[in-house]
């Protein structure tokens, strides 16, 4: 039983391998919104009022491509073995995971509500009440990561 434990590890491999596959297919979606971002800027010799809000969303593709990495190389290094990556770039443990995480869900919330800004379709009282039901999920997410990573009344370096 224990060596059936022990190598179930590696079932994790198949979240890795399902991450990995989303990070190419977000790369390529964040590619083809630069592309489109582009030609607005080309089209309209950069006096468009959308090239704003399509570069945003281009920033929008990447951060989660970012997540999807960051939870593939995470989820190897804490099941199955050292990746040769930069420290930053990869949780240690699964409060820090859930940190790393919680950050990076706090700047998509922002990019989404950037978007929303600049497209125009929101009414003011329903952007006010976005704008503060963002606020409340990113602070909420900025302390769960401050109080949840804390060791003996140190935070995590």
């Amino acid at each position: 039983m224990k060596t059936l434990v022990e190598n179930s590890k590696y079932l994790s491999l198949i979240a890795v391998a399902t991450l990995l596959a989303s990070f190419l297919l977000a790369l390529l979606w964040g590619v083809g919104k630069a592309i489109n971002a582009a030609r607005e800027i080309f089209a309209s010799y950069g006096q468009s009022t959308a090239i704003s809000l399509l570069l945003i969303k281009v920033i929008d593709a990447f951060l989660i491509a970012i997540v999807l990495y960051l939870l593939a190389a995470s989820i190897y290094t804490l099941f199955v073995g050292k990746l040769d990556l930069p420290s930053r770039m990869v949780a240690r443990s699964l409060p820090e995971l859930k940190s790393k995480l919680s950050g990076i869900v706090v700047l998509v919330l922002a990019v989404r509500f950037a978007e929303s800004m600049f497209e125009g379709t929101v009414q003011p009282l329903e952007l006010l009440w976005l704008g503060l039901a963002t606020a409340s999920v990113a602070g909420t997410l900025i302390a769960f990561s401050y109080w949840g990573t804390r060791d003996e009344g140190r935070p995590h370096q």
